[in-house]
């Protein structure tokens, strides 16, 4: 108790003392949030038919998956008893936005993602199944589900079925994430979430994060494989980048007028937290650093004729920056929005662990953990040799 009442300034009840909501409710809705991006990235070839982003479908598609397997972790590393969480499916209570999760998530991952991947890499899988020697062919056969049809008849029926899961899968993944920002927003009692703009920012500023982490992604898988990068890809990609993080960038300065026009009991309160306990994650990282630097070097591509090896810098530094203020973002949001008194008398602070349930090395394993997953996916399901689309794109 002497170690919290330390960081305490003010008049604060004993229950405000001690943030309920840590390090791995940050990552939560981070992590959400790069899924839902990276879909609408490949909604834009399936759907929209942006022909010059095709060479990241399906690493679009599987780089949601890797980290939508890994978006429940860390709220069930944050529950006490994490094996109860069943008991949502069991008994579903439809008044409550967090129970129902379950099933939005359950919807995304199997309606959505699993099936949309599985109709796109059908036909690899089965020539997989009949070529490979190694002991994967035995996944390959199990992954064909006993379809093993591949002429053009049965091929341009998955283009059909997967075209329309993609239709229902860009409004499930506004739905995914923007229940993020909805359950922020609905907290009435605390003014920093309390805002009907919070799911619409939480989407925009999830679209931004997830079309970044797929462009770094690209280009670092590309070099990797020692190819060459596809210039009007990528150009393309962070031209939607840069339209994203406008909008994003607006609303976020639509809700910052607001408040300021309203000037509630609580604006002095705010104005007091961001010029000083989050001065620095909010100002400097999220403004500074997270925004106006990216927004400046995607709009210097845009206006200044530059040589590919300095579009491809500028778009891997814009693309790392445009992921921390993101992240900055969301510990503003989580942990900001939890520093203050709900009377407004008081003030205290945030002190992460390091190696326990909720501290920075279980963070940190959270967010290597996708990586890994779509490392195993990529080798498993190669995305660069991707001739279903080819095929769709030639019909």
């Amino acid at each position: 108790m002497e170690s919290i009442l330390h960081g305490v300034e003010g008049y604060m009840y004993p229950n405000e003392m001690e943030l309920q909501w840590s390090i791995l409710i940050v990552l939560y809705p981070y992590i959400t949030g790069l899924v839902a991006g990276a879909f609408i990235l490949a909604s834009l070839e399936r759907v929209f038919r942006v022909e010059s982003v095709r060479p990241t479908y399906r690493l679009a598609l599987l780089t949601a998956l890797a980290f939508l397997l890994v978006a429940p972790l860390p709220l069930q590393l944050h529950l006490g008893h994490p094996e109860r969480s069943v008991q949502m499916y069991l008994t579903p209570h439809t008044a409550s936005a967090m129970a129902m999760f379950g099933f939005v998530y359950l919807w995304y991952l199997m309606v959505v993602l699993l099936l949309e991947i599985w109709l796109d890499y059908r036909k690899d899988i089965v020539r997989l199944a009949g070529s490979t020697t190694s002991p994967l062919r035995h996944v390959y056969r199990v992954l064909t589900l006993g379809s093993r049809d591949v002429s053009e008849e049965a091929l341009r029926a998955d283009d059909r079925v997967g075209y329309v899961i993609t239709l229902v899968g860009i409004p499930s993944a506004f739905l995914l994430h923007g229940y993020v920002g909805f359950i922020f927003g609905s907290v009435k009692a605390n003014p920093w979430w309390s805002t009907p703009l919070m799911p619409i920012v939480f989407l925009f500023s999830a679209i931004v994060s997830g079309i970044a982490a797929v462009m770094l992604l690209y280009m670092a898988a590309t070099r990797m494989r020692g190819a060459e990068i596809d210039m009007r890809c990528v150009d393309t990609i962070a031209r939607y980048l840069f339209y994203a993080f406008i909008i994003d960038f607006s609303l976020e300065m639509l809700d910052l007028v607001h408040r300021i026009y309203e000037a509630d009991e609580s604006f002095h309160t705010l104005d007091f937290m961001v010029k000083t306990r989050l001065y620095l994650p909010h100002i400097i990282v999220k403004i500074v650093l997270g925004t106006l630097l990216p927004l400046g070097l995607l709009a210097l591509t845009q206006l200044v004729k530059l040589t590919d090896g300095a579009r491809r810098g500028t778009y891997a530094l814009a693309g790392v920056l445009t992921l921390i203020g993101i992240f900055a973002m969301r510990w503003n949001v989580v942990i900001g929005g939890q520093l203050f008194s709900k009377s407004f008398l008081g003030y205290t602070t945030y002190k992460m662990e390091f190696a326990s349930r909720e501290g920075l090395l279980a963070a940190i394993v959270l967010m290597i953990l996708p990586f890994l997953i779509l490392w195993a996916l990529v080798e498993l399901l190669p995305p660069w040799t991707d001739a279903t689309a080819e095929a769709r794109h030639q019909a």
